[in-house]
């Protein structure tokens, strides 16, 4: 059963919403403002979200913006409402991030309708990956990890949309089609990628012969990692600080070092929000240390850290944590170097990398 929140302060509105959307077979949740309807996203991550644009304590438009800056949520439906499209014009709302926009006073067949509209645009890129699957399970090894097909799912059904619907599409939108293509694809690289060096590197059984990287080639590692990282979560470049003690130095291969920060901070930013902070730091003694002030982590769930492991996915919806996490455990068995992962949920979580000096 597909969850709708509906956001308005209108009680009387409100209700006689949520009875027909009830009726229709959706389970409606409802809050009267912004501030409460973020809290309440956050709590039960709705499939979709109709919002008033013009409410007291956090408005329709503010609400959007928290939506799509929330790794959890970005993804979810928005459509907003108003009586006001002076205050608020549908292009402008498309501009901020919105799937759909209704003008009030809107009817229950309106409603409806957009409804529909919204959860099957939302489904194309499900059906796409489900008939991939079907149609590779039985030629692929059965370990092949899933998040190997949602990007791209998401490319085939993003394209999709473009096809069947480009002509009455805002630019805006397009423009956002496009983004979310490419970061697909990125995605979708990166994994394969994964995949492979994860399948090919093999902890090493004899002494690894490296010249020890200097200070300012460590830092250029961590900031080359930083920017592969950055190319599908371009959004948290504000919040990565870095620091690389001058007298520093690491033996490990520059490219190998770069893999390890680039999956390491890809594991930061899937579990912590945006605008949080997230801290990269080497020290003298080589301790390559990355720091999130996320959800956490249980005991449980580190123990259990391994290739194709995720972690309460049908909640979090995040692609490709046991992967990238098995591709730093082999990287750092061969260099002989120690990975520790400390966490407590809701306060963040520690990846500390030991190498060998």
């Amino acid at each position: 059963m597909k969850t709708i929140l509906l956001v308005d302060d209108e009680t009387q509105l409100r209700s006689m919403f949520a009875l027909a959307l009830t009726r229709h077979g959706y389970h409606v949740i409802q809050a009267d403002s912004g501030e409460s309807g973020l809290a309440m996203a956050r709590q039960y991550l709705p499939d979709l979200i109709l919002t008033d644009v013009n409410m007291p304590h956090g408005d329709g438009t503010g609400l959007l913006r928290n939506i799509r800056q929330d790794p959890e949520l970005r993804a979810r439906q928005v459509v907003l409402m108003t009586g006001r499209p002076d205050l608020v014009p549908p292009r402008r709302g498309m501009e901020e991030g919105a799937d759909d926009f209704l003008l009030k006073p809107v009817s229950l067949d309106a409603l409806i309708s957009c409804v529909e509209a919204r959860f099957r645009r939302a489904s194309i890129s499900w059906r796409v990956e489900d008939e991939i699957v079907t149609r590779l399970k039985s030629s692929m090894p059965a370990q092949l990890p899933h998040e190997l097909f949602t990007p791209l799912a998401g490319i085939i059904g993003l394209v999709d949309i473009l096809r069947s619907d480009l002509t009455s599409m805002p630019v805006a939108e397009v423009t956002d089609i496009h983004n979310d293509i490419y970061k697909s694809a990125i995605r979708l690289h990166r994994t394969l990628r994964n995949y492979l060096l994860v399948l090919d590197r093999e902890p090493s059984s004899s002494q690894i012969s490296s010249t020890p990287l200097t200070a300012d080639q460590v830092g250029k590692c961590i900031r080359d990692g930083v920017e592969e990282d950055l190319r599908h979560n371009d959004d948290r470049a504000p919040d990565i600080s870095i620091h690389v003690d001058d007298k520093c130095s690491l033996i490990v291969a520059d490219e190998d070092l770069q893999r390890i920060v680039s999956e390491l901070l890809d594991n930061a930013c899937k579990y912590s929000r945006q605008g949080t902070p997230i801290q990269i730091t080497v020290t003298t003694d080589g301790k390559l240390t990355v720091t999130d002030k996320g959800r956490g982590m249980t005991p449980e769930e580190i123990v259990h850290i391994g290739a194709f492991q995720q972690f309460d996915r049908k909640k979090h919806e995040q692609q490709g944590l046991g992967l990238g996490l098995m591709l730093v455990q082999k990287l750092l068995e061969y260099h002989g170097a120690r990975f520790q992962i400390t966490s407590q949920p809701g306060e963040g979580t520690q990846a500390q990398v030991t190498f060998k000096k």
